[in-house]
Parts: C-alpha cells; structure tokens; sequence
C-alpha cells in the first residue's frame, strides 16, 4: 500500500459511507492524510489500580475484576443499565444510560474495565466505561499510551469515535516501520536534535512512554512552524528585490507641518517609528511595513507624517479604511491637522455624491490632492492617481485580499505599503498573520493620557451605574452604552440595544441621545454619530459599529452592557473609545452574576490592566488564535495539525530562525543542497493568499 496515494475508502474498517464522512469532516483522502490527524491526548494504558486507590485527581483509569450482578432500572428513554464491578477486594458500580439494548454483559468473567470515575452521593462510579474481556485484551491495549482523536458529530454518529479512528491508523503500522522520505536535511535533523520523520510519525501515534511521544511531537511541530516561517520568510525575500519608488526628500511639507502644526511632541516610540518607515522609503526598495499600536498610541499621526513625506518627494497618498466612520474620523482629525498647510486632502465613500465625486477624481488625477482617504471606494477603476507612492491601510484584516491587491496597481509598479492595526498582536501571531512584513510597534503612549479606570459590576447593579453617568453628564462629560444585540432574541437572555434604548431614555428625560447600529445606514450613522461628537447628545447608544476609529475625547464613560458576551480584544477596543481627553476616563463592565471560570478570569484581566498587549497574549491563552482578528488556524500560509500559536511560541521563534539561516544564505532557496525545502514548499497546499503573492 502507498499510504500517500492509496483512496481511504478502500482501507481496512473504512468503507464508502466512513470514507466520505472522513473526507467532508476531516479532509482525509489518503492514509498518510489520516496519520496527519494527530491525537490531541494521551491516557497511560501501561498502569492498573484497585477500585479503592480511585480519588479524586483520577482522569482515566482501568481495574481487572469481574461483574457480579447486573439489572436495568426504568423503561423506555429513561432506561439504564446497573452493574456491580469488583476486583476481589472492592466493589463500584457501573451505570449505562444509552444502547442498554446492546449490552451483553458476562457475570463473574475476568475483565479489563476503563473509564473515568465519577462521583455521586458521595460515592464514586462509572457511567459508560469500556469493558474488554479480558482473554480478548491485546498487548498493544495495555502497554504503553492510548491516543485520543478529535472527532465531530457526524463522525461519532457513523461509528467514528476515537477508538475506531485508532484501529483503522492501527492497520497502517507496517507500513510506518518501513519508513517514510524525510522533509528536512539531516544537517538541520542534526543542527536541533530532532527525531527523523518516520519515527516521529510512528510514535506519535503509537508512543511507548511520554518522553517519546514528546519528542515525536517536538518534531512535528517543528517541521510544521519551519515551513510556515521559511514560505513567509522567502515571499518576504524576494519581494524586497522589488524596485520601490525612491523618497530620498524630508521638505517643505514635513517640516513646516512639524514646526508650526505638531500639536504635542511625538513619542520616543513614535520617533522611532517614523525612522524606520522613513529608511524604507528611500531604500529603492518597495516597502511593506506593519504598524502595530495599542488605542490612542498615535498612528494616525504616524501616518500622516508618513504621507508627507511622499508629498515631499512628489507622490500621493492613499489611506483606506474599513468602514465610513473610520474615514470620516480620519478625514476630520487629519483635516484639523493640516488646517494651516497647504496639503489637500480628499474623502472618497459610498456616500460621496456625484458631483464631488467628478471634482474630486479630476482633482486626484491632476495631482491637486495629495491624500486621498477613503474606504472600498478606493478601488473603484475609475479612480487614478497622479502618482500614487504609498497605500497607508488601516486595520486590513478587514479587507479581502482581491480588493487590497487593487491598489497595488494603481501605479506603474506597486506602490509602498503601511499596513495598521490598533488591535495588538502577539508576537507568535504576528510572525506568522505578518510573518512576511517588517513590523513596526509603536509601544508608547502620548503624554497626558491617564490610563482608563475599569469597573466589573453585575447587571443588578444598573441603578448605580445610571447614577454614576448622571454625575458624569452634569460635569460636561458624555457617555457611550454597547450593546450585544440591536433586537431583543428570545433565545438568548442578553440586554438588546431597542429596549436599551427605550430604558435610558426614561432614566435621563432632560438629556439627548443618539442611536448608532449595523443595519442603520450611512447617512442615518452620519447624523447620529455628528451630533455626538458636536456635543448635541450626551449619550451615545450603539453596538460594536463603535468599535475602531471613534474620537471623542469629550466621552469619558464606556457603559458595555453583557460584558460577558465579548472577548478581550473587542472589550479593550471598545475601551479605547474613551480617555482620550486629559480627564479621568471609566470603562463599566456589567455581567450576569454567574459567570464561566474563563468569563471571570476575562475580566480580571481587564480590571487590572490596559496593556493591549499584555491582554493580546492573555487573549491568545484563553481562546487560542482561532477567533483574534477573526482569523482561523486555517488562514495561515498552511494548516496547523499539531502545533499550537498559543503554547509553543518558543519553538515558533526556532523555527523562524532556522528558516532565516537558510535564507541569508540563499534568499530564493536555488541551491541545489536545498532542493528538498524548495519541493515541499511547493507540495504544501497554500491556504491563504500573503502579501508577497500580491505586491
């Protein structure tokens, strides 16, 4: 058998019905795609106790003994079984609630019994154990450490469970002793101590002891990181012997706009910054940069001093945003900046007419406006620059990778790139979301910010908080209220932002409010959304829309209603909304009383520090990399079956190096001693599109 090529389907305990379910949910065609299914834990097989050593750290454990008596209790759905399990000493009973109807159990023969004990009425028991009897009961059942599969619903359904994936990988054994061709070169193997690649497979799934099977996944998770780093570090490689337009000029607009416009002194983080991106630019070669920055840490100064300098040097400006609000809020505060320069400055959206449109693009075609600001609009073919020099996109996760790649093309060769976030990142994410992008981090905030007071209270609390708002209001302040949903959904028991709504306006008759939220259109969030940052409200009542981008300083309270329905990163950004101002700023968190170990832990976390980074890393533990930025595992350059973003970040920085090594020396891998790396990149199914494949 070829386990590369072999069809599942006809492979020993598969079948055509098993092997289509394997292939919808797991994406297994092949054996080898089956043994690349690694098990997620692993239960010691190899050690047996009597029914009076269980207590209560006991996991799994397995008793030799007998059944003395049995009997079902109940009828119908509510029927169970009951069975009495001894080993000769002591006795525990054995309870089944589902397939009664197929038990076919043996009094007084000697069986293996495995399971989980549980405890009830102060007495332990097991409900549905695993009996094998014990003349049926293999060495390989018993020795050594039992691997645990990942299944989903319709697997188990299909008699898919765990054990039955471990005896089909079972059947596969010979063929692992016979080896498999090796991905890495045995100078690497050697350089970091590293298993070969047939035995890692073989004992990972087949461990004789811990030590082994911790060394067979240190390899495997290796080789899946080193990859990832070498495909990322090479696009990153190649793509810097793109020729860039070449910015060598620090002129009138940068210096005048610094002299006589800068509203505060920029940040040592903020100088730095400004340093790296400005040696990019006059390098010749095409920048892509990412800039990272927690809320209020000044990156769209950053930038505009960024676009500046093309100005400087005869290139214009772009600078994309995900939403209208965004660049509505960029258009003002960069406006407001250069009030008294003579730069030009355009917004480009959905909603822009017709008529300003027509001026405007002849404006930009002309070279008159040297930035232009904007959301998917940009992309529009109709829109033609002058000579665009540099795309400054703002949290661009939220684009598609078709819509950015538009811009690229809007010049003679592709123009440099800023990309920003103000959602931090940590770093073993953002060396493989990013990992093929110079990073910038602008870890420092302006002068004169007080860190954001956070509260936790529970939802009983309600009174108090509206008190605490009414205080806030009658000191000239103003006051944001989220909501989880727009309508209330009776499957769901959360606050909803109608009713909401409706709440407040009876608790604060003698004060304005506005509403904003998803399903509103543009020009209606415009409206509402104005008159908030003009000051004709005092309370402004929205969900998540508010999330990224909205400058108020004048607000000084952020009220989240079901706190608990958000996660660490969307709580911090939607703190970020307020203390922007010189003065204290709140952020109220209100929960249910019951709360998840994890919800809690969530907002001690946010109670006890504003560190966007710090709460990314805590983020990143708690709910892994899966749901940060919206991303999956899945869209990074390849899958990850075994390695963890989460936990093995010291291995991830490894691998990056081993992966830099190579590629100093040989930056496109066209050596023939690499060979091997270069063919296995090209094996590896591309999942995602990375900035390398587009500039």
């Amino acid at each position: 058998m070829d386990i590369f090529t072999q069809d599942i389907t006809y492979c020993k305990g598969v079948g055509s019905r098993r092997a289509d379910i394997l292939r919808k949910e797991l994406g297994v065609n092949t054996p080898f795609d089956l043994l690349s299914h690694y098990p997620y834990k692993y239960i010691d097989r190899s050690r047996f106790i009597y029914i009076h050593e269980i207590n209560d750290e006991d996991t799994f454990v397995q008793i030799k003994g007998v059944i003395s008596e049995y009997h079902t209790v109940g009828v119908g759905k509510a029927q169970r079984m009951v069975a009495t399990f001894t080993d000769g000493h002591s006795s525990i009973e054995l309870v089944w609630f589902r397939g009664v109807q197929y038990l076919k159990l043996q009094l007084n023969t000697p069986y293996l019994l495995f399971g989980k004990p549980s405890a009830f009425n102060h007495q332990f028991n097991f409900v549905h154990p695993e009996l094998t009897l014990l003349s049926k009961v293999t060495p390989e059942l018993t020795q050594g450490l039992e691997p645990y599969y990942n299944t989903t619903e319709k697997m188990r359904n299909a008699g898919l469970n765990s054990k039955a994936l471990r005896t089909i990988i079972f059947g596969f054994k010979d063929e692992l002793k016979q080896g498999l061709p090796e991905t890495l070169d045995m100078d690497l193997i050697h350089q970091y101590q590293l298993m070969s690649r047939a035995q890692a497979i073989y004992s990972v799934h087949f461990p004789p002891d811990t030590p082994t099977m911790q060394r067979a996944r240190h390899r495997l998770k290796f080789e899946e990181l080193f990859y990832i780093q070498l495909h990322l570090l090479r696009q990153m490689k190649k793509r810097e012997q793109n020729p860039g337009y070449i910015m060598p000029i620090v002129g009138h607009f940068f210096h005048s706009f610094y002299r006589d416009s800068l509203p505060f002194e920029l940040t040592n983080a903020q100088k730095r910054v400004i340093k790296e991106i400005q040696a990019d630019l006059k390098s010749g070669k095409q920048m892509n940069r990412l800039l990272q920055g927690d809320v209020g840490s000044g990156k769209t100064l950053v930038a505009l001093l960024c676009a500046l300098l093309a100005a400087d040097n005869g290139y214009q400006t772009c600078i994309m945003a995900p939403t209208e609000i965004l660049a509505q809020q960029h258009m003002q505060t960069i406006s407001d900046l250069l009030k008294d320069t003579d730069v030009q400055v355009g917004l480009l959206t959905g909603s822009t007419t017709r008529k300003h449109r027509e001026s405007l693009h002849a404006a930009l075609r002309s070279g008159q406006v040297h930035i232009l600001i904007g959301t998917h609009a940009l992309l529009e073919d109709e829109v033609q620059f002058a000579n665009l020099g540099l795309c400054i996109i703002d949290e661009q996760h939220r684009f598609g990778v078709a819509q950015r790649s538009k811009l690229w093309y809007k010049n003679e060769r592709p123009p440099h790139i800023l990309v920003m976030t103000a959602t931090p990142i940590p770093r073993t994410l953002a060396m493989t979301l990013y990992g093929d992008l110079r990073v910038s981090v602008i870890d420092e905030l302006p002068p004169g910010r007080k860190p954001v007071q956070t509260l936790h209270y529970t939802l009983r609390r309600s009174q108090t908080i509206y008190q605490f708002m009414q205080q806030q209001i009658e000191k000239g302040h103003q006051v944001y209220v989220v909501y989880p949903l727009i309508k209330e959904n009776e499957k769901l028991d959360l606050q909803d932002l109608q009713n909401g709504f409706e709440e407040l306006c009876r608790q604060f008759p003698t004060y304005r409010l506005s509403m904003i939220h998803g399903q509103m259109k543009a020009a209606e969030k415009e409206e509402q959304m104005k008159r908030f940052q003009s000051g004709e409200t005092q309370i402004l009542v929205a969900t998540t829309v508010i999330e990224v981008g909205v400058n108020v300083p004048n607000a000084s309270v952020m009220v989240i209603m079901n706190a608990e329905r958000f996660g660490l990163s969307q709580l911090h950004q939607l703190r970020g909304r307020v203390g922007r101002g010189a003065e204290q700023s709140y952020c109220i968190l209100l929960t249910r009383v019951e709360l998840s170990a994890d919800t809690r832990q969530r907002m001690d976390i946010m109670v006890a520090t504003n560190d966007g980074f710090r709460i990314a890393e805590a983020d990143l533990q708690l709910r892994g990399p899966g749901d940060l930025e919206g991303t999956q595992q899945s869209g990074l350059p390849f899958d990850l079956k075994i390695a963890s973003l989460a936990t093995d970040g010291a291995l991830l920085e490894t691998a990056r190096k081993a992966a830099m090594d190579i590629l100093d020396s040989d930056p496109l891998l066209e050596n023939e001693n690499h060979r091997l790396y270069k063919q296995q990149l090209n094996l590896l199914r591309v999942t995602a599109v990375n900035w390398g494949d587009i500039s």
